[in-house]
This record gives structure tokens, C-alpha cells and sequence, in this order.
């Protein structure tokens, strides 16, 4: 019996000092702060290392993390100026600067920050519409920001960014907005295809000016060389025929073989021929007749007549000789197809009126 009271002595004993080693001796990890208390008061803040305590006398408090840490809290409902409730997150990056103050100022720091951070979202938010809170988030992440660093430095908290993570808009504002966006990039689209049809209604009309200014171009050039070729060709037949030295009596004889031409086609119904003309068919027809012309002689002109001297012949070499039709003959015919001419001028007048 006394054996066994000796064994349960010395076990306890051993767990009395394997009690106090351990409450005696702490080893405080990298980037960690531990408060320790000595009789119920903060007593001393213990850094990276190894430390010893007294047992039963000194008490760890807290341990504290001093690394960056992160916390997003969930959609808080806010209010904007023109009376529209969003969802907004948050996103707090917050880290302990004071283990003492982290530990005694406050009770739970991070339900005060989220606390602070919802208070100060809806001040801010408050002042802003939907527009302006969409879309000035900077703004917006800058002013909580300062609000939360003022607030929590006396809990040994620094915050270093504040981010909103999302603002959801009522469902049906969002409707409005999507509607809003789709036809304002149908619109946009439309100013595009208005501007390229303009530049295409643009560039073709300076095509068809261009185009328009050489075909006038082009016809101006071919008028005038046409011109010049017809004046050239005028002038090349009047050398011609200054040069054969034409006498009257092939003059006349022209004129009366153009007669039956004028007198011809559907549309010279009616061909008066002018008295001045019976005159002047005398006229060429004395120079045509057996007695010679108004030279008295065979009716070749005096340069002919020279040449046929000259060269002992009466006619120009290598031409045929030229058989004329009596003016008299020639009038008469012409006069028939004039007188038909207007018979059946006459007879569709007739027709005409008769229907």
C-alpha cells in the first residue's frame, strides 16, 4: 500500500514539473506577437524567440498575427442619393501594427472593422447616384480607406486598401441599363453606317465628276479634231478644184444633176423651184450650146485652151472625155419630178381630210 502511494507521489510530481517546464518555457513563431499577463495585468509583449515565464504567476493573453491579412465581408444594402438600393462588397486588406491596442482597445477587431466599413459605405454612398457610384470606385475605395485608417488606429490596425468587389443594382435597373447600353451602341452603329455611306456617296461622285470631266474632255478633243479634219478636208477639195480649174459649164452641169436629189425622199412632198432658176439654166445652157461658149470657142477655158495648145491635145491626158446632158433636158425632168412631188403632196392633204 505504502508502495503504491510512493508511485501516484512521484507521478504527480512529474507531472508538476513537466507542468512548469512547459508553462516556463515559450517559443513565439516568426511574424507573431504573443501579450502576456502577470497576475491579471498586461505584463509584456513577446516577440520572435525563445522566452521564459513564471509559472502560475505569468499568463498568455492573446496571439497576435502581424502579417497581412484579408477579410471580404458579405453584400451590404445601400442607398444611393437618387433612392436606388444596391449590393455592394467589400474587401478590407488590414494589418496589425500594436499587438497591445489590437488586444485591449477593442474586443474583435474585425467585427469592428466590418462594422465601421458598413457605416462609412452607406455616408459615402448616400452622396453619389448609381451613375456616379458605378463608376467612381476610386473615389469611392479612397474615401473608406481614410475613414477606416482614422478609425482603427487607436486599435493598432492599419488598412491598407479597401476594393469593392461588386455593385449589384436592382434587377430592374439593370433591365434599363442593358437597353440603355444596347441602343446606345445601336445608335453608334448607325452613325457608322450613315458616316460610310456618306464617304461612299462622296467618293462616287467624284468619280462620276472625274469621269464626267473626261468624257467632256474626250468629246471636246474629238470635236475639235474633227473640225480640223473637216476644215482640212474642205480645204484640200477646194485646192483640188482650183486646181482642175472648173469652167462654168461643169458648174452647171453639177448643179443640174443635184436637182432630181433635192427633189427626192419621203418628206419632199412639196419642191418649189424658183423662177430665178429658168434664168439662169439659159444662162448655162448658152454656154452649152453648138455655137461655143461666151468665149466663141469650143466653151474650154483660155487656160485650157493654152494647155490643149501646148501640148497639142484638147483634152488633159489619161481622162476621159466628158459627155454632157443638155440643160433643157435636165430642167424638164426635174420640173416632172417637182410637179409629181407636189401631186402627191396634194392627194395626202386630201386623204387627210377625208378621214
Amino acid at each position: 500500500m505504502d508502495n503504491v502511494v510512493t508511485l501516484i507521489v512521484l507521478v504527480l510530481v512529474i507531472l508538476f514539473v513537466v507542468t512548469v517546464i512547459i508553462r516556463t518555457i515559450r517559443i513565439v513563431p516568426q511574424a507573431t506577437a504573443v501579450i502576456v499577463e502577470r497576475l491579471g495585468r498586461y505584463s509584456r509583449t513577446l516577440d520572435a524567440g525563445l522566452h521564459f515565464l513564471v509559472p502560475f504567476i505569468d499568463k498568455v493573453r492573446a496571439n497576435v498575427d502581424l502579417r497581412e491579412q484579408v477579410v471580404s465581408f458579405p453584400p451590404q444594402p445601400v442607398i444611393t442619393s437618387d433612392n436606388l438600393v444596391v449590393s455592394i462588397d467589400t474587401v478590407i486588406y488590414y494589418q496589425p501594427t500594436d499587438p497591445k491596442s489590437a488586444t485591449y482597445e477593442i474586443a474583435n477587431y474585425i467585427q469592428g472593422i466590418e462594422q465601421l466599413t458598413v457605416t462609412t459605405l452607406r455616408n459615402v454612398i448616400g452622396s453619389l447616384d448609381l451613375e456616379q457610384t458605378l463608376t467612381s470606385r476610386d473615389q469611392i475605395n479612397g474615401q473608406l480607406r481614410g475613414v477606416l485608417d482614422d478609425a482603427t488606429g487607436r486599435w493598432g490596425i492599419r488598412v491598407n486598401r479597401v476594393e469593392l468587389k461588386a455593385i449589384d443594382p436592382p434587377a430592374s435597373v439593370q433591365d434599363s441599363m442593358e437597353k440603355q447600353m444596347r441602343a446606345e451602341r445601336d445608335r453608334r452603329a448607325a452613325i457608322l453606317n450613315a458616316e460610310g455611306l456618306k464617304q461612299s456617296q462622296i467618293l462616287t461622285a467624284e468619280g462620276e465628276k472625274q469621269s464626267s470631266i473626261l468624257r467632256a474632255e474626250g468629246q471636246a478633243q474629238a470635236a475639235i479634231l474633227k473640225s480640223q479634219g473637216e476644215a482640212k478636208a474642205i480645204t484640200q477639195v477646194f485646192d483640188a478644184i482650183h486646181r482642175g480649174d472648173p469652167d462654168p459649164k461643169l458648174l452647171a452641169y453639177q448643179y443640174l444633176q443635184t436637182l432630181p436629189q433635192i427633189a427626192k425622199g419621203d418628206a419632199n412632198k412639196v419642191w418649189i423651184v424658183p423662177s430665178e432658176l429658168n434664168d439662169a439654166l439659159k444662162g448655162f445652157g448658152s454656154m452649152f450650146s453648138a455655137h461655143g461658149g461666151p468665149d466663141g470657142g469650143d466653151g474650154a477655158s483660155p487656160r485650157r485652151r493654152d494647155d490643149a495648145r501646148e501640148g497639142g491635145e484638147t483634152h488633159d491626158a489619161g481622162l476621159p472625155e466628158v459627155v454632157l446632158e443638155d440643160p433643157a433636158e435636165a430642167l424638164k425632168r426635174a420640173r416632172e419630178e417637182a410637179a409629181g412631188a407636189t401631186r402627191d403632196a396634194e392627194g395626202a392633204t386630201r386623204l387627210g381630210k377625208d378621214d
